[in-house]
């Protein structure tokens, strides 16, 4: 006999009954397609099922019954980035966060990957978010890199023999700073004491951005902020979250909300913008946990960029003159995720005789989207290497952000075309300069400082 609608309407959904994406989110979507050109692997490949409208209908018909979660369904959802530039662009107000992680979750629990690829995904999530391994790890790397064996392996095309996914973590490699085990005072307070904020140190930005750290910290004493670095935080779980180790990173998030309640501060100032994104959705990931949902939702509301306490806070500290062109590049969890677009923007224009360049197609991803370019190297590398066709047509002589991933991405890309000296640094690093009265030449010149008077 066949099947009426009625039936059909009837049939169980294809996704088990913790946390599947919520019907108001999918109906929110309209499928006007205004999603489309900001969506960076339909741009890249014109194909409907990778696009969110795309992506959001297969998570319709899989709630409804209609399709299953297979390896069809997985390989588009694992297709996207989760940069978020549809949110931006969506005239409806789709929440594509909230429905593309949990979409990932249940098929990270319900569909089995290859041992493969398991093995690949354990060794990566069982290091990046590890500072102490990460440090381990940055030994035998530093050897690789100081002893001329990178160069030879590089100039010899060797690396080209690798798996695809090692010869992009070969290329990705970041340079082992000379500080690698120093880590930064607990407590940095300036003289003049106007507010009290944490301050995240993240996992990768500790390890090898280091000074990135130590410059904040600078900014925020200059600015009047004592600054608290808690010993007892963690990882913030942004990565276990976009892979769909929503467990995982529920955990993680416990650590660090615990952490920083200790730490008993008004304001917790954040560095990465992945990471970012992730701690102010703190709240909706402890939503129906009934002892960490009310401190989530709490500890979330303190969480900010820091360009946006910096915007909040009366410039106390003079600029000094840097004579240089630049362009900036909008991180995606920060543009699209945070909706923090125009405060870095400000910063920037505060100093004196810096030259702002804006980069065409600047809401499209760099291809970094945490391990994303370790996964999906072929989609990451053609879309680092539009992003660096875009960075070159602006004559800069260097280029900025506001992610670890997304510096390493646009080294790699720069690199790739021969352009090994164009420098890449976070936002804050050029404010911390024109602050200490570090010229344009010696910034270029790129001696980066990590340390930072306690006081």
């Amino acid at each position: 006999m066949p099947h009426t609608i009625a039936q059909e309407e009837k049939r169980p959904s294809s996704f088990d009954a913790h946390h599947p994406p919520e019907q108001k989110h999918i109906d929110d979507c309209v499928h006007c397609g205004f999603c489309l050109p900001t969506c960076p692997t339909y741009v890249l490949w014109g194909d409907e099922m990778d696009s969110p409208r795309g992506r959001i209908y297969m998570i319709k018909k899989a709630a409804e019954g209609q399709a299953p979660l297979d390896g069809r369904f997985r390989q588009h959802m694992d297709n996207c980035l989760g940069c978020m530039a549809c949110m931006t662009a969506c005239p409806s107000g789709v929440q594509y966060n909230k429905l593309i992680e949990p979409t990932r979750a249940q098929i990270e629990r319900n569909l089995p990957r290859s041992f493969s690829e398991w093995l690949y995904r354990k060794l990566l999530f069982a290091t990046f978010p590890h500072p102490g391994r990460l440090r381990l790890l940055a030994l035998p790397l530093a050897v690789y890199q100081k002893s001329g064996l990178r160069s030879l392996v590089r100039a010899t095309g060797m690396h080209k023999l690798l798996p695809k996914r090692m010869a992009a973590m070969e290329a990705l490699l970041p340079d082992v700073p000379r500080h690698l085990f120093y880590k930064l005072p607990s407590t940095i307070r300036p003289q003049s004491v106007r507010r009290r904020v944490g301050m995240l140190s993240g996992c990768v930005q500790q390890v090898f951005f280091s000074h990135v750290n130590a410059a904040t910290a600078r900014v925020l004493a200059a600015e009047g902020c004592e600054v608290i670095i808690p010993r007892e935080q963690r990882c913030c779980g942004a990565l276990m979250l976009h892979s769909g180790m929503t467990d995982d990173a529920a955990n993680l998030a416990k650590k660090m909300i615990a952490a920083f309640e200790a730490a008993a501060v008004d304001t917790i100032v954040i560095n990465a913008a992945g990471c970012g994104s992730t701690m102010k959705e703190y709240g909706f990931l402890l939503r129906d946990d009934p002892a960490w949902a009310a401190r989530a939702a709490d500890f979330s509301a303190k969480c900010k960029d820091i360009s946006e306490i910096l915007c909040e806070l009366e410039p106390h500290a003079p600029r000094h003159p840097l004579k240089m062109r630049v362009a900036y590049h909008d991180a995606c969890h920060l543009q699209h995720a945070q909706n923090i677009h125009e405060q870095p923007r400000r910063l920037l224009a505060g100093i004196p005789e810096l030259e702002v360049a804006e980069i065409p197609e600047s809401s499209l991803c760099c291809g970094s989207a945490g391990v994303y370019n370790l996964l999906h190297p072929e989609a990451a590398n053609q879309l680092g290497s539009r992003k660096v066709d875009n960075l070159l047509s602006t004559g800069a002589e260097a280029v900025l952000s506001a992610n670890p991933g997304c510096l390493l991405q646009l080294v790699n890309g720069l690199r790739q075309r021969g352009l090994k000296t164009m420098p890449a640094f976070h936002m804050v690093e050029l404010l911390d300069a024109s602050i200490r009265g570090i010229s344009a030449a010696d910034l270029l010149r790129g001696d980066k400082e990590p340390h930072v008077e306690a006081n």
